[in-house]
């Protein structure tokens, strides 16, 4: 048995810049037993290959009852009722029924609504007497917010409260917040289905009640409600840390700003390089050990939790040259951003848009943009799921 690696033993730093630890650990192997700054047990992968090979092995379950794991308070929750936790053939199932809604012909025609929000935040941001903003506040949180409210087909939520939902279950600060959290969003979303049922709209969530297979196969309550919470929270959380992460890679790498200022034609790549370098999802989900499995010649026994590092595995070097380097003209294809396999994120292409249209809008609005905060004074979001800051003060004026 390899020995126990405490990660909370690294503190703070380990929040706000895990990659030299990832390194670390990379150099003596792709796979180790760790304890998280939280006090749980698992296996870590760190290596890219290692990584991509632990997202297709059907070995690690996703469904945590199946393999005998406690699942504490997600075992009463319908919002871990969705293909996410879930494997074949429920997982294919429940993703056929979705995808069928939320095709790439479907995000294109956002395009138009994207921008037209985007501009209008940017309206609303710029229109401060003092040349400066919190970006996550004015851009980052209520783009994709308003978008996948939108796709969904949901009315403006209370955005604060869910919100505080949302942060408490992606990052808790207790079980008992988060139990507390996991009901009220799980009430709320309940909620909003019985009044898509008695009033139907356009959007996905009221397609996703009616639609059903050539079995005449539908979603139960239950999973409407694990899918909603799915498409709602991963809508939006990624995207904040995406588009914040972003801007911070390029305001603190000047010189690859002004190559992007220089030539826009390199934003699809620069967005690639952005989600590489530093993605907003640093692991991936619980994966569990259904039997003994041998990961990059380490064996993970049955029965154990497993952590797949996708921000360690999209900076490992012997897959991407000079990886800790911040650089938007190299290939950064092959990145772990969005994970792999079957579970690959269904919202990629959307988070992708919206990334381009704000990143692109952002930049040609703000052509003095900085940071107005030293880097070693931004607050970092806690737990080893989203990776980002709270909060990112941004000025466009001198």
């Amino acid at each position: 048995m390899p020995e126990m690696v405490d990660l909370g033993a690294y503190g703070a730093d380990f929040t706000v810049d895990p990659y030299p630890y990832y390194a670390m650990l990379r150099s003596q192997g792709p796979v180790h037993p760790v304890r998280l700054p939280g006090g749980e047990e698992a296996w870590l992968v760190v290596g890219h290959e290692a990584a991509r090979s632990a997202l297709t092995d059907p070995r690690l379950s996703k469904n945590w009852r199946a393999v005998g794991q406690p699942g504490e308070v997600r075992d009463e929750s319908a919002l871990f009722t969705s293909m996410l936790d879930s494997d074949p053939p429920q997982h294919t199932r429940l993703r056929k029924l979705v995808a069928r809604e939320f095709t790439a012909r479907r995000v294109e025609a956002l395009r138009p609504r994207v921008q037209q929000i985007t501009d209008e935040l940017l309206d609303a941001m710029l229109a401060a007497p003092d040349g400066r903003a919190d970006l996550v506040e004015t851009l980052a949180f209520p783009l994709p917010m308003t978008v996948i409210c939108e796709l969904i087909g949901v009315p403006a939520l209370d955005q604060e409260a869910f919100r505080g939902w949302s942060n408490e279950i992606v990052a808790p600060t207790g079980p008992e917040a988060m139990q507390k959290a996991m009901l009220a969003m799980s009430e709320y979303l309940g909620g909003l289905i019985e009044t898509r049922r008695d009033n139907p709209g356009e959007g996905l969530l009221s397609a996703l009640i009616r639609t059903s297979d050539e079995d005449d196969d539908q979603l139960s309550r239950d999973e409407l409600v694990g899918t909603a919470f799915l498409l709602l929270v991963a809508g939006h959380e990624t995207t904040v840390s995406l588009l914040t992460n972003g801007v911070r890679a390029l305001l603190q790498h000047p010189a690859q700003l002004d190559v992007l200022r220089a030539d826009f034609s390199l934003l699809d790549n620069a967005v690639e390089e952005m989600l590489r370098y530093d993605g907003p999802v640093e692991t991936a989900t619980w994966r569990y050990s259904a039997e003994p499995i041998e990961i990059g010649g380490t064996t993970i026994p049955a029965g154990q939790s497993v952590l797949v590092s996708l921000a360690a595995a999209s900076r490992d070097r012997q897959r991407f040259g000079a990886a800790d380097d911040f650089d938007i003209t190299r290939d950064p294809r092959g990145h772990a951003a969005f994970g792999h396999g079957i579970h690959f994120c269904l919202g990629a292409p959307l988070a992708r848009l919206e990334a381009r249209i704000a990143i692109r809008s952002l930049l040609e609005r703000c052509p003095e943009l900085a940071l107005d905060v030293a880097p070693e004074e931004l607050r970092w979001r806690t737990a080893m799921l989203i990776r980002g800051t709270e909060h990112l003060p941004v000025r466009w004026t001198g």
